[in-house]
């Protein structure tokens, strides 16, 4: 059975960071200077996206050797990322946002903790005091300069070190973020890119005229006054106190749920059966019938998840896209359904959301973003880190003990991410990320536990 996380029983909330220098570091060589193109997938995502990547002590690589390379690394990689060492700009004409890419430069920190890596605790467990650990300041910086890319190397009192990666989230998804580290890491061997990016946003520009050929329920339009620009984000933070919880979910478990599927699962042909699909209807259930609504079993619950769109266009998108290629799928079921049907019915509902993602829906998301302000729009999101691989990328100085997001608690979106890899072994497993209210949280708990019994 699934077992509820068992963080340590006191958390740091303070690593006592010190700042001891902040640049920023310009492309090695001369860029050119242009205007770049946001699809209508990047124009929403306008808001930062923290990464934490721990390293444990390695003794040819103290953390005065790896700052210096990893400095080198970042002015090389500000070469065909280019625009990464620009500034997000709104264009008065046309009231897009755009990449000014101007060779502004990526901003770096060196810092250090007072503490070990040991002594830091959990990795796994989201303990708020790593934002510590990602640079937030810029009082380096004219008030205006926003650079798309921050990095910040803090070293610990072993040896070791984290590496720290704020990047606007307009520039990369998961997929693209992780052939940036591994391009990074290749640039600290000293090697060639890993994966050339192509940096051509234009491959999804709307068609013209735009073509909205679906109804697109997961999307919300906004009325936003034409010029205005207010960059409201996809999710508002809820002002709720919540409860924390992280859901452990081992191999044995997924093999169990994917058992249950696929027991009953010639009658719903279409049930693509995977460690994902499984997942997530599992939360999908818990997460619906949980909700403090009276029990109304006829209400419809609507999962958000995103797809990566690359393979599914015609003709696909090189797999070396470096923008933003995922649209959010969805699945809506009632309550009842829910509760009552069998397994693999929500595990075909997710498929099929899945499925719908053809090149033409694709392009008609695209589209609506061309004519409407909007967001996608459900009851919540499952934003799955589970096998983006961040933690495979290897460096000079080895791989990441553990690679994870900055976490900051969400009613609206639980959080999928592996677990940590003792003595380099593969772990199958994952961690599912639930903050909610407490009431809402022992239902979904109970819930959790029953469904995979």
């Amino acid at each position: 059975m699934g077992t509820i996380y068992q963080g340590p029983p006191s958390l740091l909330e303070d690593l006592k960071v010190t700042v001891h220098n902040s640049s920023l570091v310009f492309p090695s060589q001369e860029t050119q200077i242009r205007s770049m193109f946001l699809s209508n997938i990047d124009q929403v995502l306008n808001f930062d996206v923290e990464t934490l990547h721990f390293f444990p002590s390695h003794k040819d690589f103290p953390p005065q050797i790896v700052a210096d390379k990893l400095k080198n690394a970042i002015a090389k990689i500000l070469v065909p990322y280019d625009f990464l060492a620009g500034r997000l700009k709104l264009n008065s004409e046309t009231f897009r946002l755009e990449i000014d890419c101007n060779a502004a430069g990526a901003a770096y920190v060196v810092a250090s903790s007072e503490y070990t890596l040991d002594e830091i605790g959990d990795l796994v467990y989201p303990n708020p005091a790593f934002e510590q650990l990602v640079c937030k300041s810029s009082n380096f910086l004219k008030p205006e300069d926003h650079p798309l890319c921050v990095f910040q190397m803090t070293s610990f009192k072993c040896g070791g070190f984290a590496m720290g990666i704020s990047t606007s989230h307009a520039t990369f998804d998961g997929l693209s973020f992780k052939h940036f580290l591994d391009n990074l890491a290749a640039l600290t061997h000293n090697k060639p890119l890993a994966v050339t990016p192509n940096n051509d946003r234009h491959l999804l520009t709307a068609r013209s005229p735009p073509r909205v050929t679906f109804s697109h329920p997961e999307l919300v339009q906004l009325k936003i006054p034409v010029g205005q620009d207010s960059n409201p984000t996809v999710f508002e933070a809820t002002q709720e106190d919540l409860a924390f919880n992280i859901f452990r979910l081992t191999s044995d478990n997924i093999n169990n749920l994917k058992g249950k599927a696929k027991a009953t699962s010639g009658a719903h042909p279409k049930a693509r059966v995977t460690g994902f699909n499984v997942v997530t209807a599992h939360i999908w259930r818990c997460k619906a019938l949980s909700c403090d609504t009276g029990n109304n079993m006829d209400r419809l619950s609507t999962i958000l998840y995103a797809v990566d769109i690359r393979p599914r266009l015609n003709p696909p998108l090189p797999p070396s896209y470096a923008g933003n290629a995922v649209l959010t799928a969805y699945a809506t079921a009632p309550c009842k359904e829910l509760n009552e049907g069998p397994f693999v019915k929500l595990v075909e509902m997710v498929s099929e959301g899945s499925r719908r993602m053809t090149d033409e829906y694709a392009r008609s998301v695209i589209d609506w973003g061309e004519l409407y302000k909007g967001f996608p729009h459900g009851e919540f999101l499952v934003s799955s880190w589970w096998r983006l691989g961040f933690d495979e990328v290897e460096y000079p100085w080895g791989k990441p003990r553990y690679s994870c997001p900055v976490v900051y608690h969400r009613k609206d979106i639980i959080l999928l991410f592996p677990d940590i890899k003792e003595g380099g072994e593969s772990n199958s497993g994952v961690n599912v990320l639930v903050a909610l209210p407490s009431n809402e949280m022992e239902k979904f708990q109970s819930l959790f536990h029953k469904f995979l019994a």
